[in-house]
């Protein structure tokens, strides 16, 4: 008897879906946090971590990504995931080319994004999964695409597997601009999130902040708070 092939549940992008949402404003907060952060340096590259699975990181990039993109600006968001890659998920694209595909030299830039179907993002997606994530990430092929992509968009923005999990995040921390690290309100342990900070810090990387996620606060279930 042929198995049943499992579905995947959309997920709401809720900057994108309900823009006067007070998430919706939450996410925008946290853009103004990032681009005061980075006051000094513009920010042109960035990747997003958490200390470990479920603590809505994916659904933070990708919500981050389109509040970017409604400011106008030209946002590429790559899904670095390289283990567990959802970004293609959240955005209901396919996933046959993607990041793996031109890190192996396999196929061109513009053979792996993907129109989001919002204005001014684009999406690369982490393609089929390879049996060698981290020396990828930390490839010339990686740096080449560095370069290349940053001549073409305003901002682009990694998903990254969690810190504590592998060691994927810190390979490719030290490449980008800056760091923004995702923790989850009654989830996240203390101990946890001073750990993932260290091996950051130990990485090289510029850590822009802190998002705690999933806080109650009044009649909401979401909220996102953004500090040094």
């Amino acid at each position: 008897m042929a198995r049943k092939k499992r579905s995947i549940t959309p997920r709401i992008l809720v900057a994108r879906d309900n823009m006067k949402s007070p998430i919706s404003e939450q996410y925008r907060t946290l853009r103004t946090n990032l681009q005061f952060a980075s006051v000094d340096k513009d920010l042109h590259t960035m990747l997003v971590t958490s200390t470990g699975p479920s603590e809505g990181k994916s659904l933070t990039t990708g919500n981050l990504a389109v509040v970017f993109a409604q400011q106008g600006k030209r946002v590429l968001l790559i899904d670095a995931d390289l283990r567990k890659p959802t970004v293609h998920y959240t955005f209901r694209l396919p996933n046959n080319y993607g990041l793996s595909n031109y890190l192996v030299d396999d196929r061109q830039l513009e053979d792996t994004v993907q129109n989001s179907g919002i204005n001014n993002l684009d999406i690369m997606s982490c393609g089929p999964i390879p049996p060698n994530p981290s020396e990828l990430l930390g490839s010339n092929a990686m740096q080449q695409l560095l370069k290349q992509v940053k001549s073409q968009y305003d901002l682009v923005i990694f998903d990254t597997p969690p810190v504590l999990a592998v060691t994927d995040s810190q390979v490719l921390s030290n490449l980008v601009d800056g760091v923004l690290l995702v923790v989850r309100s009654k989830k996240t342990d203390r101990e946890s999130a001073k750990k993932a900070k260290e091996l950051l810090e130990q990485a090289r990387a510029n850590l822009l902040g802190v998002v705690l996620n999933d806080r109650d606060v009044e009649k909401t279930h979401y909220y996102y708070y953004y500090g040094r």
